[in-house]
């Protein structure tokens, strides 16, 4: 009896384990591998940003430097002039992503909480630019800015890089806004709040989570694009960064080291604004996209 007592307990104990999900294993099996994929590129881009050409052409290209060679940043910075392509490219994206957001929001708020005539269809005009590829759009742009007088000018890539971005980020905000319980709303008009003081006092607190994940995705698109900017920045004192990587790479394609380095300092702002504002990025995309 008492044998048979212990082997019942026992399979009740072998019962209560958690079974393994094989599903999850194999998920996260599949994860790993898409991680490696991602970085190895990245890997290798960061090592050979260290390596001299010598050691480029004799080593493995995922062996890290031996003896690293730090003048690569020095050296490309000097040759690439990315002293003015940085600075072209951080007044053109310190101005247009705060100055866009600003914009996208207040369209949002206006309308999701204030009814006008037309106001569906002022949404539905604005979401339709979402549609629309800006590179068929590269032709009548530049006829339209050079009309302006505008080529070679902070504004002529500005107002181009607004009127492509605003449309998506309404979209976004628009749902979110509208998730907002209206009580919060017609409890600051009862107490005599305007929609301006109802907008920055209650609505952009709530928002956010959203807007900084609108920020990462506005930032990296401006400080990476570079169709728009090869058209309308003829100029090479106007280059913004991606010009600038693009001449150096044509110009010293066979210098790995250096070119990779360039490319490091070309993609390190983006990586640090995507770290300072990552754990927004999910929940705020989340956020505005399902509801409403």
């Amino acid at each position: 009896m008492m044998a048979a007592s212990l082997a019942v307990m026992s399979e009740d104990a072998t019962d209560r384990r958690p079974q393994r999900d094989w599903v999850l294993v194999g998920l996260w099996i599949a994860l790993v591998v898409v991680a490696i994929v991602w970085i190895a590129p990245f890997v290798f881009i960061v090592f050979t940003s260290f390596k001299s050409t010598a050691q480029v052409m004799s080593t493995s290209a995922f062996a890290p430097p031996l003896s690293p060679r730090f003048a690569n940043f020095s050296d490309a910075w000097a040759r690439g002039r990315f002293g003015t392509t940085v600075f072209n490219s951080a007044i053109i994206t310190l101005i247009k992503v705060p100055l866009g957001l600003f914009i996208s929001s207040m369209a949002a708020y206006a309308l999701a909480r204030i009814s006008f005539p037309g106001a569906k269809l002022l949404l539905l005009a604005i979401l339709f630019g979402t549609m629309i590829p800006f590179q068929v759009m590269l032709a009548p742009l530049f006829t339209l800015v050079n009309s302006f007088g505008l080529i070679d000018t902070y504004p002529g890539v500005i107002l181009p890089y607004l009127a492509f971005g605003v449309p998506y980020q309404v979209f976004i905000l628009h749902g979110f806004f509208r998730g907002i319980p209206v009580e919060l709303s017609e409890a600051a008009r009862i107490d005599g709040a305007s929609h301006f003081v109802i907008f920055t006092r209650i609505f952009l607190p709530l928002s956010l989570p959203v807007l900084a994940a609108l920020l990462i995705i506005d930032f990296v698109a401006t400080w990476n694009e570079f169709a728009m900017a090869l058209v309308l920045l003829q100029d090479r004192n106007m280059w913004t960064l991606p010009l600038g990587l693009s001449a150096f790479q044509g110009q010293f394609s066979r210098d790995y080291g250096q070119l990779n380095a360039a490319i490091v300092m070309t993609v390190l702002p983006a990586t640090i604004v995507y770290l300072i504002f990552q754990r927004y990025f999910v929940s705020g995309l989340t956020s505005g996209a399902v509801k409403g």
